[in-house]
C-alpha cells in the first residue's frame, strides 16, 4: 500500500490536483469560461450603454438638427412635385423648363458641387470656360423667347395647330394605282 498511497498522495496530496490542473491545459475551466464570457458580456453592453445614452440637448441644437433633416425630404418631394406638374400643366411645366434653359453652366457646376458635398458625394472636378459658356448662354437666349411666345400662344388658343406636311411620294403612288 506504500506505493498506492504514495500515488494518491502525489497525484492529489498537498492541496493540489495533478490530473485537475494537467487536464485545464488541454481543456477549458467551464466555470472560469463562463466568468470570462459574463465579463465580456458586461464590457460589450456598458459600451454600447455609453454610446448610445440620450444627450438632453437645447432648444438650439434641436432645432438645427430639424433643419439639417429637411433637405433629403425637400428634394425628394420637390422632384415629385415638378412631375405631378408636368402632367397637370404641361404649358407652365414647359415655359418653367424654358426659363431654366437660361441658367448659366457655372452656376449648374456650382450647385452640383453644393449639393455634392452637402450628400457626402465626391466633388467632380471639371475645369469650365466662364466666358465660353456665358456666351452660349446668351446665344441660347433668343430661341427661349421665341419658344415661351410659342408656348403662350398655345396657352391663349388651346385648339391643335394643322401642320402642312411634305408630300409623301409612296402614298401618292399607292393612291394612284387604286
Amino acid at each position: 500500500m506504500g506505493l498506492i498511497e504514495g500515488m494518491l498522495t502525489l497525484l492529489f496530496g498537498n492541496g493540489r490536483n495533478v490530473l485537475r490542473d494537467t487536464a485545464q491545459v488541454f481543456r477549458e475551466n467551464a466555470e472560469a469560461g463562463a466568468g470570462r464570457d459574463l465579463a465580456r458580456s458586461d464590457a460589450a453592453l456598458a459600451q454600447f450603454t455609453a454610446e448610445f445614452a440620450r444627450v438632453e440637448r437645447g432648444l438650439f441644437d434641436r432645432i438645427i438638427d430639424g433643419l439639417n433633416r429637411l433637405p433629403r425630404p425637400a428634394l425628394a418631394l420637390g422632384t415629385i412635385a415638378l412631375l405631378v406638374s408636368a402632367m397637370v400643366d404641361p404649358i407652365w411645366f414647359a415655359t418653367r423648363m424654358q426659363g431654366i434653359a437660361l441658367v448659366p453652366e457655372p452656376l449648374w457646376w456650382l450647385l452640383g458641387a453644393i449639393i455634392s458635398f452637402y450628400f457626402g458625394a465626391r466633388h467632380q472636378t471639371k475645369g469650365q470656360e466662364f466666358q465660353r459658356s456665358i456666351a452660349e448662354t446668351v446665344a441660347r437666349a433668343p430661341q427661349v423667347a421665341q419658344n415661351i411666345s410659342g408656348l403662350e400662344l398655345l396657352r391663349a388658343d388651346p385648339a391643335p395647330v394643322a401642320v402642312a406636311a411634305a408630300p409623301n411620294a409612296a402614298l401618292e403612288d399607292w393612291r394612284r394605282g387604286r
